[in-house]
């Protein structure tokens, strides 16, 4: 039996027990939408009539984890189910959740959720589905609608303006014209959410394989500008025309989103994301009308730390994402590197997906490949042996030699290890007669 239907038994289990034990229960919300699609959830959400308190009673394992809010996290095994009772929500005062809860009939349930393809309910043992809002009609249509008043659930809760754009991108709906109004209307009030909430909603776009048009949806609704102002500044960025035909920075930054591949990492789509936002910073024009960007990717790396510090992503995706930015020029030099170099350069850790930023970049203006194509090469070339091998010889080896440790100690290393690398020196033994009779003898 494999996990997900495991999963599927345990979640009909937990319905089961409640509605044995005299309670209403439904699956509810986005598996029940996942199943109507043809897909089996990756998880199950339950709601039914039964108070926090009963629910605790009836099932061995449980976490109050939002008690308050009529949630209760029911454990069975492995799986991790949250069981919650049927709600009204109070006022939203926050822009993110109610002062306080009422609990209500399923049919109360329903309205108060955000889109009608999540406000659906299914009864897994009459096989059932149950449809108060008009999600099953929505759902056929491939249409995202907010129940009721569209205006009303943004204001209930912000963070539903980046969930509109994320659902009609990953599962490529279109957006009702009263929802997508609202949220246009609304999308200056997104920073009223936290970063953190800010910052998943918009990793799973990007993530997306539609995400060209998760970009497009943020950046007609006006999310763009109050989420990431650093890429909404690229718009009007001229840049020179016999390297980028297709036109400005923004323009060049969409193209290369549609050029990745379907699955990719945080750090490679925000590196496309990220990687010329040093552009308008660095803009100038030579007398002879010559557009330039000197060190825009240097400064591209200085606002992407900042950037995604304000968002607060980790610092493994910070320092994955800012490496690749400030090295995305170096990739024309690297026919021109020594073989120790380019070693070098090919063994950082992220190199696959600076590879990829690489090719879509240049893909995407002038399509020369032709460096592209050489690092692929050379990998080939060195794959019969590590790109950086165990060191010939250390610290301690110097020290018998009488070297005093200090800065010395690093660079005659390095150099011992170029040579290494462009094959010149393969032993212990060379290695040292070599330092002692280019670095013993003068001082250097």
């Amino acid at each position: 039996m494999s996990a997900l239907t495991s999963l599927a038994k345990s979640a009909r289990g937990i319905v089961q027990k409640l509605q044995e034990a005299g309670h209403i229960a439904y699956y509810a919300g986005g598996c029940v939408r996942d199943q109507l699609m043809g897909e089996q959830p990756h998880d199950f959400d339950i709601a039914t009539s039964a108070h926090p308190e009963q629910v605790q009673k009836l099932f061995r394992r449980t976490v109050a984890v939002g008690a308050h809010f009529g949630v209760i996290v029911v454990m069975d095994g492995s799986f991790e189910f949250q069981v919650a009772t049927f709600r009204n929500d109070g006022q939203y005062l926050d822009g993110r959740r109610p002062e306080s809860v009422s609990f209500a009939t399923p049919e109360e349930d329903a309205a108060r959720r955000d889109f009608t393809i999540n406000g659906l309910f299914f009864d897994p043992i009459a096989d059932r589905l149950i449809d108060y809002v008009g999600g099953q009609q929505d759902l056929a249509k491939k249409l995202l609608r907010a129940i009721g008043n569209p205006y009303d659930r943004f204001r209930e809760d912000r963070l539903r303006l980046l969930r509109a754009v994320r659902f009609g991108t990953t599962l490529g709906f279109d957006l009702e014209g009263a929802t997508w109004r609202a949220v246009c209307e609304n999308a200056q009030h997104i920073n009223e959410v936290s970063a953190e909430r800010i910052r998943e909603e918009l990793v799973k776009i990007f993530l997306s394989p539609r995400r060209v048009r998760g970009f497009d949806l943020l950046d007609e609704s006006g999310l763009l500008a109050a989420t990431l102002p650093e890429v909404e500044a690229l718009k009007g960025c001229e840049q020179p025309p016999q390297f980028h035909p297709e036109g400005d920075v923004f323009v060049h930054t969409r193209i290369m989103l549609g050029l990745l591949p379907a699955q990719v990492s945080v750090p490679l789509v925000l590196s496309v994301l990220f990687h010329d936002i040093g552009k308008p910073g660095t803009f100038s024009v030579d007398p002879d009308g010559r557009i330039r960007f000197s060190g825009h990717d240097k400064l591209g790396a200085e606002m992407t730390v900042v950037l995604m510090s304000r968002l607060r992503f980790s610092r493994a995706e910070i320092d994955a994402t800012v490496e690749a930015v400030a090295n995305h020029m170096v990739f024309k030099d690297v026919q021109q590197m020594r073989v120790a170099k380019l070693k070098r350069f090919l063994a950082r850790p992220h190199i696959e997906d600076e590879l990829e930023l690489h090719r879509v970049d240049c893909t995407s203006s002038h399509g020369l490949l032709d460096n592209y194509e050489y690092l692929n090469t050379k990998r080939t070339e060195f794959a019969s042996e590590p790109l950086i091998p165990p060191p010939l010889i250390t610290g301690r080896d110097l020290i018998a030699l009488g070297l005093r440790p200090g800065p010395r100690f690093t660079e005659i290393l390095e150099a011992v290890q170029s040579r290494q690398l462009e094959g010149t020196l393969t032993t212990p033994e060379a290695a040292l007669e070599w330092i002692k009779s280019d670095w013993l003898k003068e001082p250097k």
